[in-house]
C-alpha cells in the first residue's frame, strides 16, 4: 500500500514558504516514515535519513535518504531528491539512522533488530566517499551483547582526538519481553579514528537514553537525555573532555519518553527541539513502543489503549517505562546560558499528539516527534521530524523566530 492511498499529505519534496518558515514533506515511498536525522554533506547539500516501511519493528522497515541541493549561500533548491533506499536486510527492522561526516567519509549508522525486541539490536555502518551517491557494504559496528541490544539515535562527537558515539543499551530481562524499564546510556569511544572501540557506561543513567552531546563555548560538554519515565529532559556535564560525566538529573523542561535533539550554534547559544509534554496520573499508557508484531506481520492494535499499572511498583521499587504520552506540541527552545535555562520557546506544531498506536495504514497516529535540528553554514536552523508517522516534515527557520519569544521562568 502506498502512502497516497490513504493520506492527504503531499509527499513530493517541494519546498514551500509560509511567512518566515520554509517547509516540505520529504518523498515517502512507504506507508510509515519515522526518526529523521539531518547533516550537511561535504558538497554543501543537506542530507536527511529516516526509516520507513509498514510499521516500526516489522522486517520491511529500511533506511531511506534524500538530499536538498544548496545553490549558494542561503539559497536552496525547490525540491528534495527522490528517496533512496540504503538498507536491505529482509530479516530485521532497520531503524534510527544517523549521518556523520568523518574526514572525507560520510558515515551512515543505523540499528537492526528482530521484530519489536530492541534487546536484539545491533548497530551497523555504511560509508560513502562521494556524499551518498555510492556506499560500502553494511558492517556490524556494535553487536548486541549478553546485556542486551545496542541502539543509536544521536550523532557522534569528536573531542581532542577521541570519537564518541552515544548509544543506549536496551537491557534483556530473562523470561520477559523488552519494555525499556532498565535501559541506560553509554559512549562507544575510539582513539584511532573508529578502528577500535571501548565502552564507557554513564553512571546513574538508568531510564535516561538518546544521549545527545555538544561542546559548549566554555570548553565543557553538555549531554541531554530522553526519559523512559516520561517526566523531564535530563542533563549531565563533563569538564574533562568526556572522560567523566555527572549523574543525569532533571532539567526544567518536560519529556514524554520521546526523542529530543539540540545543537550548539556558532554564536554560543543552544537550540533544542522537543515535545513540551510529560506524563501525569491521568495519562493513558501503553505497554511498550510497539504494537504486537513479529517478523512475519503486524497487529495494528486499533481497538485503543490499555491502561497499565502506575509508574512505580511498591514491591520492587523499579520505575516502569511510560509509553503513550502525547507527542505534541513540538517546541523549539533557545538557551543563552549553556543549557541552565531555556527562556525562549516557541511551538512549531500543535495538536493532540495521539501515539497509542504506531499503525500508519489506518492513519491513527497523530504525533509530531523524533526531531532533528541542524545549523547551516548561513546560521539558519534546519529541522526535520515525524509527521503523523506518515511523512518526514522539513522546516527551515531563522533562530530569531524563536528568540523573539520569551516565556515566564515558571512556565
Amino acid at each position: 500500500m502506498s502512502l497516497t492511498e490513504f493520506s492527504t499529505i503531499t509527499t513530493d519534496g517541494q519546498v514551500h514558504q509560509d511567512g518566515p518558515l520554509a517547509y516540505a514533506y520529504l518523498p515517502a515511498p512507504t506507508v510509515q516514515s519515522h526518526a529523521a536525522n539531518l547533516m550537511t554533506l561535504g558538497n554543501g547539500n543537506l542530507g536527511c535519513v529516516w526509516f520507513g516501511g509498514t510499521q516500526e519493528g516489522v522486517a520491511d522497515i529500511s533506511i531511506y535518504f534524500s538530499t536538498l541541493q544548496r545553490l549558494s549561500e542561503g539559497e536552496w533548491a525547490e525540491n528534495w531528491s527522490a528517496a533512496q533506499q540504503l538498507s536491505f536486510d529482509s530479516t530485521r527492522s532497520e531503524q534510527n539512522p544517523i549521518l556523520y561526516r568523518h574526514g572525507e567519509e560520510l558515515w551512515l549508522l543505523y540499528t537492526a533488530q528482530h521484530a519489536g525486541n530492541q534487546d536484539t539490536s545491533e548497530v551497523r555502518r555504511r560509508i560513502s566517499m562521494d556524499d551518498g551517491n555510492t556506499w560500502s557494504e553494511p558492517q556490524t559496528l556494535f553487536a548486541a551483547t549478553e546485556h542486551g541490544g545496542v541502539f543509536v539515535r544521536q550523532p557522534p562527537v569528536e573531542v581532542d582526538g577521541r570519537l564518541f558515539v552515544p548509544v543506549f543499551r536496551c537491557a534483556t530481562v530473562p523470561g520477559q519481553k523488552w519494555v525499556g524499564d532498565f535501559d541506560d546510556s553509554a559512549l562507544m569511544v575510539s582513539t584511532d579514528g573508529g578502528a577500535t572501540w571501548d565502552e564507557q557506561i554513564i553512571e546513574g543513567s538508568t531510564g535516561c537514553v538518546h544521549m545527545n552531546i555538544a561542546a559548549l563555548a566554555d570548553g565543557t560538554l553538555l549531554a541531554l537525555y530522553r526519559s523512559r519515565w516520561a517526566d523531564w529532559i535530563y542533563v549531565s556535564r563533563s569538564e574533562d573532555g568526556g572522560v567523566s560525566w555527572s549523574v543525569p538529573e532533571p532539567t526544567e523542561l518536560p519529556n514524554n519518553n520521546s526523542s529530543i535533539q539540540f545543537v550548539s550554534m556558532k554564536d554560543g547559544r543552544l537550540a533544542l527541539i522537543y515535545n513540551h509534554s510529560q506524563a501525569d496520573e491521568q495519562t493513558e499508557r501503553r505497554l511498550s513502543l510497539y504494537d504486537e508484531i513479529d517478523d512475519e506481520g503486524l497487529d495494528s492494535n486499533v481497538d485503543g489503549p490499555v491502561v497499565f499499572e502506575p509508574v512505580a511498583t511498591e514491591d520492587t521499587g523499579v520505575r516502569k517505562a511510560f509509553w503513550g504520552t502525547p507527542r505534541a506540541p513540538l517546541t523549539v527552545a533557545i538557551s543563552t546560558d549553556n543549557g541552565h535555562s531555556w527562556p525562549h520557546r516557541r511551538n512549531l506544531e500543535v495538536g493532540d499528539g495521539y501515539c497509542l498506536s504506531n499503525n500508519s495504514r489506518e492513519g491513527l497516529n497523530r504525533e509530531f516527534s523524533y526531531p532533528s535540528i541542524h545549523e547551516g553554514a548561513d546560521g539558519a536552523l534546519h529541522l526535520a521530524y515525524t509527521y503523523f508517522r506518515q511523512a518526514i516534515k522539513y522546516v527551515r527557520i531563522d533562530p530569531s523566530w524563536v528568540s523573539a519569544q520569551e516565556v515566564d521562568a515558571d512556565a
